[in-house]
């Protein structure tokens, strides 16, 4: 997913996992999808936060979630943002989990809210 982000002419591939249909449908999803969810961030996060100033690992991390929330409204807002957090604890230090944690949670309740 990163790698297709800042390099278009990346391949992706999805190896055999037991979730790889629900992978590749975040992926596909996120991809295809990513002009109406960075309109969404833009207008969700307000005039104080930038998205391309935040660490690319954290761009990518809230535009696969902000494709859930949007996309995937049977799921739970809980379970979209633990899943995020389990799996950026690989790749983030704690203060930035910590503002993941807080930058998902807003984001969660403004688009569930204003698409019930």
């Amino acid at each position: 997913m990163y790698g297709k982000f800042y390099n278009k002419d990346e391949e992706l591939y999805f190896p055999k996992h037991r979730f790889k249909k629900f992978i590749k449908d975040i992926v596909s999803g996120t991809i295809e999808r990513n002009d109406v969810i960075l309109e969404e961030l833009d207008k969700n996060l307000g005039d104080k936060f930038t998205l391309n100033k935040l660490d690319k690992l954290l761009q990518v991390i809230l535009k696969c979630a902000t494709y859930e929330l949007l996309y995937k409204p049977n799921l739970s807002i809980k379970i979209i943002i633990k899943e995020y957090l389990d799996a950026s604890n690989f790749f983030l230090d704690n203060p930035q989990t910590k503002y993941l944690n807080a930058l998902l949670d807003n984001i969660a309740k403004k688009l569930r809210s204003s698409n019930a």
